[in-house]
């Protein structure tokens, strides 16, 4: 016991350099993370900026049931569930269907090409993709309404319209982090024991036979443990792609959590009830991933303590 403890003090004091790394990321945590949840007891108060949380009345859960009340947060919640489930099933579906694509590439320079093509969008923010998305689209000239013109398609209003911006909503986060996506499935694929296609082949399995017994079987693994991590992020839509992309015409379809929080925070002032609903997506969402990661646990033996 003494010979451990002494063995533990040394390590220490060897490593101690390592510790201080730690500590700035570990102070900016704290500082940017934690330390603004004191800022959640504003939903229990009515608070007023000019008196504070020490003076502003305490309110219980009255924000609650009224968030319960209110018409537009059913709609709200449902717009978010709605367009994060999109999000989630077209991000898992249609990276591992291209990455079983581009592993059949044997031209090391043309995959290369395409990675480097599908991975660019994920590196820009979506306050350039806004941009170009709103020029590219616009009813009036855009690239997009001008290529349906030219097939006899009138032009639609795809940032104007309700259900065309959902639509806009998920392709645009698909295109953006497919690519990206990719690479986690790509890795997996690297893994698979190349003895297991020399066995398929000499069984006289054709490229079809091999990618359908061997490769994808192989992929469920690392499918299940993204698709249940994925369950986390059913009440997070994205802020910054609609904050960037809506305008007051898609309110009722494209307004989700986090812009309805921002307007009713920000813009009216009505920073209790904003907060209140804000605690209530971060509540439910940490339930989820605890869920989530059970499950990721349960079927895919996947733990990260």
């Amino acid at each position: 016991m003494k010979t451990a403890r002494v063995k533990h003090r040394w390590n220490f004091k060897s490593t101690w350099p390592l510790h201080l790394m730690v500590l700035p990321p570990l102070l900016l945590i704290i500082i940017f993370h934690y330390v603004p949840m004191l800022g959640l007891v504003m939903a229990f108060q009515e608070y007023k900026p000019w008196t504070g949380f020490t003076g502003s009345p305490w309110v219980g859960l009255d924000h609650f049931k009224f968030m319960l009340e209110y018409p537009d947060s059913k709609q709200v919640i449902w717009n978010t569930v709605l367009i994060a489930s999109l999000k989630i099933v077209t991000g898992l579906i249609v990276p591992i269907i291209f990455a079983l694509f581009l592993n059949e590439v044997r031209k090391m320079a043309f995959k290369r090409v395409i990675q480097t093509l599908v991975y660019l969008p994920h590196f820009l923010s979506w306050v350039i993709l806004g941009g170009i998305l709103i020029d590219m689209l616009s009813p009036e000239g855009g690239l997009v309404n001008r290529a349906l013109g030219w097939v006899g398609i009138e032009p639609i209003f795809f940032l104007g319209n309700g259900d065309w911006f959902r639509f806009t909503v998920v392709t645009s986060d698909l295109w953006k982090d497919f690519g990206f996506s990719t690479i986690v499935f790509l890795a997996s694929l690297a893994g698979i024991n190349p003895s297991l296609y020399e066995a398929a082949e000499v069984d006289g399995a054709s490229r079809w036979k091999q990618t359908l017994y061997v490769t994808i079987p192989a992929m469920i693994p690392i499918t299940i443990v993204v698709g249940t991590l994925a369950l986390g992020n059913v009440l997070n839509a994205g802020f910054d792609q609609i904050f960037n992309l809506y305008n007051p015409l898609v309110y009722e379809k494209g307004d989700i959590i986090d812009t309805f929080v921002y307007r009713l925070g920000i813009i009216d002032g009505n920073m209790s009830f904003s907060t209140a609903i804000g605690m209530f997506k971060s509540v439910i969402s940490f339930v989820l991933i605890v869920i989530a990661y059970r499950l990721a646990y349960k079927y895919a033996n996947y733990r990260i303590f």
